[in-house]
């Protein structure tokens, strides 16, 4: 059976440069997302692809 699902948020506050703010509203606007959801897409895709402490180990 369908059931929706709300997902679980929380407030943070987070300091971040003025350019890199700059960037990324640019990206959102073209992209028709929230800032918000930009932040959280980009923080996800870079905890999924980070390299593991063996691969960096030489």
């Amino acid at each position: 059976m369908f059931s929706v699902k709300k997902p679980q948020s929380s407030n943070k506050t987070i300091r971040m440069p003025n350019e890199l703010i700059d960037k990324l509203q640019k990206l959102a606007d073209q992209n028709d997302i929230s800032f918000n959801q930009l932040v959280v897409q980009c923080c996800e895709y870079a905890l999924d692809n980070m390299a593991s402490p063996e691969k960096t180990e030489k």
